[in-house]
C-alpha cells in the first residue's frame, strides 16, 4: 500500500511540475499569446506582457524545483505549493470579480490554480509520509 501512495505522490509531484512550467515557459516565450487567451490585448496593453513574464520565470523556477534530486529543496517546494496555488487562484477569482480580468479567463486561471493546490496537497502528504 506505501508505494501505491509514493507513486501516487511522484505522479502528483511530476503532474504539478509538468503544469508549471508549461505555463510558465508560455508566459515567458509567448506572453501575448498568453495575454490574448486571457481577453488582454497585449497592443494596449503593454505592462500585461512584463508581468506575464515575471510569471513565467517564476513559474518556471518552483516547477524546476520539484523535479530536482535535492530532496531538501523538493520537500521545501512541496511545503510552500499549496500556498502558492491557493493564492494564485484567490488572485484570479479577485481579478474577475472586481473586472480586472474577464470572467471566463478568470474562471479559467483560478481552475487551473486550484487543480494545482490539489495536486500539491496530494504531493506534499505522499512526501510527507514518505519521509516518515
Amino acid at each position: 500500500m506505501a508505494r501505491k501512495a509514493d507513486r501516487a505522490g511522484d505522479y502528483s509531484r511530476i503532474a504539478l511540475a509538468s503544469i508549471r512550467l508549461f505555463n510558465g515557459i508560455a508566459a515567458l516565450f509567448v506572453p501575448a499569446t498568453l495575454a490574448r487567451r486571457l481577453a488582454v490585448d497585449p497592443e494596449t496593453n503593454r505592462a500585461a506582457l512584463y508581468v506575464l513574464r515575471l510569471f513565467g520565470v517564476r513559474t518556471i523556477l518552483i516547477g524546476a524545483q520539484l523535479l530536482l534530486r535535492n530532496e531538501g529543496l523538493r520537500a521545501h517546494s512541496l511545503r510552500v505549493a499549496p500556498v502558492i496555488h491557493a493564492v494564485d487562484a484567490a488572485a484570479a477569482l479577485i481579478a474577475g470579480e472586481r473586472g480586472y480580468l474577464p470572467l471566463r479567463a478568470a474562471t479559467t486561471a483560478a481552475l487551473i490554480s486550484t487543480v494545482n493546490t490539489g495536486l500539491a496537497v496530494v504531493a506534499q502528504k505522499r512526501g510527507a509520509e514518505k519521509s516518515r
